[in-house]
């Protein structure tokens, strides 16, 4: 069975589904989940049918393109509709993204599924111990002014609310507790079940976690080759956070921890725009298309975007389509080097640029990356656009905080370097500072790496580049743009290819750059929390309290000058052990909550001293990411 082909289900249905199964029946749920997968399915209209034998057929009704109600979900067999395949159905089908509130609605198109294909989590907190701050440092909507000569208290969340947020912890715990292996439909039915009471709740920032450990979830057991167990962290810790906070927040904190279930498009007047660069999008869930940079006279960015599924073929030729924006003619590789001027302009929070009914925009002269006003964005010193750039690709980072994660620098080229992971481009940018610059994506059929290889055969070419930040204990960018390496204008580098002609050299070989010193944190030993906290997530709790004693690597820790990464390794490992027994020798039930709160410490402690490093390394003018990071760190390493 595709699971592409049959309509989303909403999560309530899928939980009523499975709460309604007998103990017997839940048993053997996730097999019958297993069963439908190798069954054939057919798509005619709103229903999509599933031959569950020769005789049987399962039917999915969706009008609306969702199946929405339990009823839409039928079963020819004898047992329906009490069966197991009604659940087994809903389970296998993708889920469905909660309808937003009326108010709430969008003007303008949906969000880019490349640019957010999850909800984003709340901003990191500094952790100072095994019982870290696991506070949201999101930028909270506005309070309503009080009553003029009257003191009210902050608002607090309502018991229905707490509540909710205690049924989504006790949800994640489950997970955490019984790791990817474990957690199959009857757990994945809790959360989606969490999830929806916490959105009738009016939490969606909460919810929207759940989903997304939800599909985490069924992509890891399915096997899927673009899951990557980071990312089921971050989101398990994202959910465990923001349910936690929901009963401590109070006022402009707890907006800010209730979230929204979208992120409008507001009006920003008229716009003189100027193009940058255009980047092709491949995601890993087959779309593809185009992201068009632009910046205004202010130095804002914004970007014009057309992503939809495709994958890299359609990313190559959308580049040549017009610009859905206004009256524009232009294509989205034009308007990567000419401008737009803007009338009745919408722009999201992330710089999204809105192609309503009411944006006009004609097309208008550009400007050159050396001229005002783009010559600006090169002028910001390197480690201050790294730490902009850091507060947007942190794991944490405020959903609603906007802000790029593009670096502008001005760099002379050094040569090839080899990594484990292959070899990437070094260059030496303002300072000093040696940065390494990574292809975007590896696609051959894109042009991100031809362009790297040859650009590693003009040792000493000097570049003025655009790339995307990418959160590592050195400096390290994915290239993106530069200007021509013996002309005027610019490459797009994953859409324009350069030829040996366009070297200094054409006929110089790719030059190897010297070995570089490693950075502040490279020999930092944080990996050895890091490794744990990943470990807890496919295999659960259990798995991680037999690894046994971890001395010599807390000793290792301490050494290192990160004593609270030490103490939270020893009592992360000694919560998951933990097993108490009865009077008569029986074991009793885990502290699933004391677990997941250490876990969670461990996960938000990790995250931020990984960026605090990060941070770090393009400060050549500071000793050390002591001076940025929120615990003590050292250069030593044991």
């Amino acid at each position: 069975m595709n699971d592409d082909r049959l309509p989303p289900v909403a999560p309530e249905v899928t939980a009523t589904l499975v709460e309604g199964l007998s103990p017997r029946l839940r048993k053997r749920l996730d097999a019958a989940v297993t069963k439908l997968g190798a069954r054939p399915t057919r798509r005619e209209g709103d229903t999509a049918t599933i031959e569950v034998d020769d005789e049987t057929e399962l039917r999915l009704y969706a009008p609306t393109g969702v199946v929405a109600k339990a009823e839409d979900i039928t079963c020819g067999c004898l047992l329906a509709p009490a069966c197991v395949h009604r659940a087994a159905a809903a389970c296998a089908a993708p889920t469905a993204d909660p309808a937003p509130d009326p108010a709430e609605q969008p003007a303008d198109p949906a969000p880019d599924p490349a640019e957010h294909p999850t909800p984003q989590a709340p901003g990191p907190a500094s952790a100072t111990g095994p019982a870290a701050d696991l506070g949201v440092d999101a930028a909270p909507d506005p309070a309503p002014d009080p009553t003029p000569g009257t003191a009210s208290a902050p608002e607090t969340a309502s018991p229905a609310q707490r509540a909710a947020a205690d049924a989504l912890w006790a949800a994640g715990a489950a997970v955490l507790e019984a790791g990817v292996d474990g957690a199959g439909a009857v757990a994945q039915s809790a959360l989606l079940r969490a999830a929806h009471t916490a959105r009738l709740r009016h939490l969606p920032r909460a919810a929207g976690a759940a989903l997304s450990v939800v599909t985490l979830l069924r992509a890891a057991r399915a096997g899927d080759p673009s899951y990557r167990t980071a990312e089921l962290v971050t989101a398990l810790a994202e959910l465990l956070g923001t349910a936690r906070r929901v009963g401590m927040a109070s006022g402009a904190e707890l907006a800010a921890v209730r979230g929204r279930v979208r992120r409008p498009y507001s009006p920003d007047g008229s716009l003189r725009l100027y193009g940058l660069f255009t980047e092709p999008v491949v995601t890993d869930s087959g779309h593809g298309g185009v992201r068009t940079w632009v910046a205004g006279v202010d130095g804002r960015l914004f970007t014009v975007g057309d992503v939809a599924p495709g994958g890299v073929g359609r990313a190559l030729g959308v580049a040549d389509r017009a610009v859905r924006l206004g009256d524009s003619a232009l294509t989205h590789r034009e308007l990567g080097r000419a401008g737009l001027a803007v009338s009745g302009a919408t722009v999201s929070p992330d710089g999204r640029l809105g192609a309503g009914k009411g944006v006009k925009a004609v097309t208008a002269r550009g400007a050159a990356w050396t001229d005002p006003p783009l010559a600006a964005l090169w002028e910001t010193p390197p480690s201050e656009q790294a730490a902009r750039a850091l507060r947007s690709v942190s794991r944490y980072a405020d959903p609603d905080g906007g802000g790029s994660d593009l670096l502008f620098l001005d760099v002379e080229l050094l040569g090839a370097v080899r990594e484990p992971g292959g070899t990437c481009l070094l260059a030496r940018c303002e300072g000093g500072v040696p940065v390494r610059l990574t292809v975007a994506d590896d696609d051959p059929a894109l042009a991100h790496r031809d362009n790297l290889a040859l650009l590693a055969a003009a040792p000493g070419a000097r570049l003025r580049i655009i790339g995307r930040l990418a959160s590592a204990p050195h400096p390290r960018l994915t290239l993106l743009a530069c200007s021509h390496p013996t002309g005027d204008g610019t490459v797009d580098l994953g859409l324009d290819r350069l030829r040996r002609a366009d070297l200094p050299d054409p006929a110089a070989p790719v030059h190897f750059a010297p070995p570089q010193a490693a950075g502040p944190g490279a020999q930092s030993p944080l990996y050895l929390l890091e490794r744990r906290v990943e470990q807890t997530v496919p295999a659960g709790r259990a798995a991680l309290g037999m690894l046994g004693d971890v001395t010599a690597e807390t000793r290792r820790i301490r050494r290192a000058g990160l004593p609270t990464a030490a103490a939270l390794l020893t009592a992360l490992c000694a919560s998951a052990a933990q097993r108490d027994r009865d009077l008569f020798g029986r074991l009793l039930p885990a502290d699933t909550d004391g677990f997941a709160t250490y876990w969670l410490s461990a996960a938000r402690y990790t995250a931020a001293v990984s960026e605090s490093l990060c941070s770090a390394a393009w400060n050549p003018t500071r000793e050390g990411p002591a001076a940025v990071s929120p615990v003590p760190v050292h250069e030593t390493a044991g």
